[in-house]
């Protein structure tokens, strides 16, 4: 019998999306026949060699409506017309092409919410497009009866928003030996998406009364304005923007941290549910970090504390609270440890049973 035949779908560069890279690795690992589709951009590099497929499909423009309408429509014929068995949806801006082509089709369809998408806060601020992001949610949502999501706050809630029960597959690392390097340079780290909400304008004028530097890695729809702020507060030698990192070169970066940054703004519902990639990366490799205070945090914290939980993020506190981690060796240490007794447990080795059992389901 042949292997079945999986289409994951993004909208986003294939080459930086780890989570999807682990998840496609690991079904093609398993014996299925996995393709990851996304689309092209003019400054796209070259794919990197995956053992599963990858498509990019063109789009006129990279960002609005007529972006997300050309995708779509390119999506929805590719999916119409290649072979496969299980449809897979990333998050709701793919969920219409998806949705549409497995009903023709008649084939099997999963949803993968990475995030409550509706409740992002460059979408609630607009309220038109707001209000069509829940319109496509409570249209086709439920029509997903198989799924998973990142964490039990975000299961919870899509239970309550559209009668479905999701499985939990956490954005956990994959396990692997490390040594930590002595550090020299104890540089505190922002690793993923320079986006709204994510605490740079409280952030970046805090590294005023922080004597190291800070390295963002990563791009996004506030990047811009933190190299603004950076010049606005005279920190231009303490911040260092590196835009985009590919995933083996950002693994130099992180276990060479001192101290990593996971911080979100109380300004929207899937910021005060989410469970980062990033809580987990920075735990693998033995780096304390400063992490806001919110319930799946919480949680694991109280099992393993490997971070210096925050609940109100300004720059008086969050310098503060770096501070006491660069200067208090022994409550570094004890975070440290920590972080290599957790990761045993949340590791994309047990995270990866999880994944696999929800597609034999199917």
């Amino acid at each position: 019998m042949p292997p079945k035949r999986i289409i994951c779908t993004v909208t986003n560069d294939l080459n930086y999306d780890q989570r999807m890279i682990r998840i496609c690795t690991s079904l093609a690992t398993a014996g299925y026949d996995v393709t990851l589709v996304g689309f092209k951009k003019k400054k796209s590099k070259p794919l990197v060699q995956r053992p599963f497929k990858q498509v990019r499909l063109p789009i006129i423009v990279e960002k609005g409506k007529l972006m997300y309408f050309h995708y779509w429509l390119n999506l929805f014929i590719f999916l119409l017309f290649r072979k496969a068995d299980i449809l897979c949806a990333i998050d709701l801006d793919t969920i219409l092409p998806v949705y549409y082509a497995s009903k023709i089709r008649v084939r099997k369809r999963v949803y993968d919410a990475h995030e409550i998408f509706t409740d992002l806060k460059e979408v609630i601020s607009r309220p038109a497009v707001h209000k069509m992001w829940q319109a496509i949610g409570k249209h086709t949502v439920p029509h997903f009866p198989v799924g998973y999501t990142i964490g039990d706050c975000y299961a919870d809630e899509f239970k309550k928003r559209y009668g479905v029960s999701y499985g939990v597959v956490r954005n956990a690392t994959i396990l692997k030996p490390v040594e930590i390097p002595e550090k020299k340079e104890r540089f505190i780290l922002y690793q993923g998406w320079v986006n709204v909400g994510r605490c740079f304008e409280q952030l970046i004028p805090a590294m005023q009364y922080v004597d190291e530097q800070l390295i963002v890695c990563g791009e996004g729809n506030f990047y811009a304005e933190a190299k603004s702020l950076a010049e606005q507060y005279g920190v231009t030698d303490k911040v260092v923007f590196k835009g985009y990192v590919p995933p083996a070169e950002l693994t130099y970066y992180t276990i060479r941290a001192y101290i990593g940054i996971t911080l979100f703004e109380d300004t929207s519902l899937s910021n005060r549910l989410s469970l980062a990639n990033r809580f987990f990366d920075y735990m693998h490799y033995g780096v304390p970090q400063l992490c806001i205070k919110y319930p799946e945090y919480e949680r694991i914290n109280e099992q393993y504390e490997v971070a210096d939980l925050i609940a109100s993020p300004t720059p008086e506190t969050i310098a503060a609270e770096l501070n006491k981690m660069l200067n208090d060796e022994s409550y570094y240490q004890r975070l440290q440890q920590n972080c290599l007794l957790g990761r045993e447990k949340y590791c994309w080795q047990e995270e990866e049973k999880k994944l696999l059992d929800i597609y034999k389901q199917l």
